[in-house]
């Protein structure tokens, strides 16, 4: 196999690809500078994936993701992307490093979350959102702590995006034990496949909450309609933004990100 992969995937919601894509020219020059042939398009679908026949296999032989070829050419694989031998540049999530990812890559750098409510530096919080009138509309607190009101989301239907997402229901998770609390406050968790799904499904009254990273928020109140009808209730405490990462092949830089 030959040539380098880059995926720039959990904030590029179709209305932002012309900003994920100039993102990515920013980072690509930086690239240049450092002497390493980035490639020029990210990858958006299996199918733009240089196969690996035999599928992707880790150090020891054992295989951790299967051929890219072998996957709906049109849909996207967020595992195969991370683990692809090829990886030079993407961005991934810290519930997936957590749960065993960080084995297989390197991270190379933290964004910067400075430019959305609720984000400072490298660190992030998740809004806690419900339909309007549902609650009173609060603002991020200036010290990074949660702000979650029991009473009020207690007994309320959860909708979220992934088990392994820090943004969607870790975090969540362990401010609530911080708390005393746990996931068993919400009588029905529903699990909806992205944060703009969870936003719509608690829009369309078939979930009560969800918890949405700062600034897949900030996406939604720009392009997603159903962001009209609910509103910001609480926020989880700041965590560390999501990893940019490498291969553990890939060459060893430093990018001004």
């Amino acid at each position: 196999m030959t040539g380098f992969v880059a995926a720039l995937s959990m904030y590029d919601w179709p209305e932002a690809r012309a900003e994920t894509d100039a993102e990515w020219a920013r980072l690509r020059e930086a690239f240049g500078a450092a002497g390493i042939d980035a490639p020029e398009r990210l990858v958006r679908r299996n199918a733009d994936l240089p196969p690996v026949p035999g599928g992707i296999r880790d150090t020891a032989g054992e295989l951790v993701a299967p051929d890219p070829a072998t996957l709906p050419p049109d849909e996207l694989d967020f595992p195969t992307v991370w683990l692809h031998p090829n990886l030079l540049f993407a961005q991934t999530c810290w519930g997936p490093m957590e749960l065993g990812l960080s084995k297989h890559v390197r991270v190379i750098g933290q964004p910067s979350y400075d430019a959305f409510e609720g984000g400072q530096g490298e660190f992030y919080s998740s809004a806690i959102v419900m339909r309007r009138g549902e609650g009173a509309p609060v603002s991020a607190p200036s010290d990074g702590l949660p702000l979650i009101s029991l009473d009020l989301i207690r007994g309320k239907r959860l909708g979220y995006n992934s088990d392994d997402s820090m943004s969607g229901i870790i975090a969540l998770t362990r401010d609530l034990e911080a708390m005393g609390e746990s996931l068993a406050i919400f009588p029905e968790r529903i699990e909806t496949g992205g944060h703009r799904a969870s936003i719509i499904a608690v829009a369309e009254g078939r979930a009560d909450i969800c918890a949405i990273d700062c600034r897949s928020w900030d996406l939604a109140k720009r392009f997603e309609p159903a962001a009209q009808n609910v509103q910001v209730v609480g926020w989880t405490g700041q965590r560390k933004g999501l990893p940019y990462i490498t291969s553990l092949t890939a060459p060893v830089i430093s990018l001004p990100i």
